[in-house]
């Protein structure tokens, strides 16, 4: 498998193993990841035909002996650093789609932190704005 993939396409990774990391893929996280992916400026060029082939990719890379850490590597060597934060802002959107966030979800999170080397006020931030966009009557 290659091991060169385009910016949005590794951000739809990010979306797909937040999404998959309860082993349960919502309809409405596969919703919040579709209405991105046709919505957002970052996906402007992209052909939102591409997203479930992206999608199937990344399944079958995490699939792989440490395909999880795979992928997280080839997300973080994809991105630029100025997109760090938009793609932690959209695993955060995907785990609050379906308005409560699993243990799973939150271990992906950590992980994504980590590796993009998040300051604590910037998760804050991203964080809160998901709960306030989120939030019910």
């Amino acid at each position: 498998m290659s091991d060169t993939i385009s910016i949005q396409e590794a951000l739809i990774y990010v979306m797909v193993i937040t999404s998959a990391s309860d082993a349960s893929m919502t309809d409405s996280e596969l919703a919040t990841i579709g209405e991105v992916a046709k919505t957002l400026p970052v996906f402007r060029d992209y052909d939102s035909a591409n997203v479930l082939p992206a999608a199937q990719r990344c399944g079958e890379r995490l699939q792989a002996e440490d395909g999880l850490t795979e992928v997280l590597r080839l997300v973080a060597d994809t991105l630029p650093v100025h997109l760090f934060d938009t793609a932690y802002a959209l695993a955060v959107e995907v785990a609050a789609a379906d308005l409560g966030v699993s243990k799973e979800e939150l271990r992906i999170l950590q992980l994504l932190r980590d590796r993009f080397n998040l300051d604590k006020l910037t998760v804050a931030a991203i964080e809160r704005g998901a709960i306030a966009r989120h939030r019910t009557v």
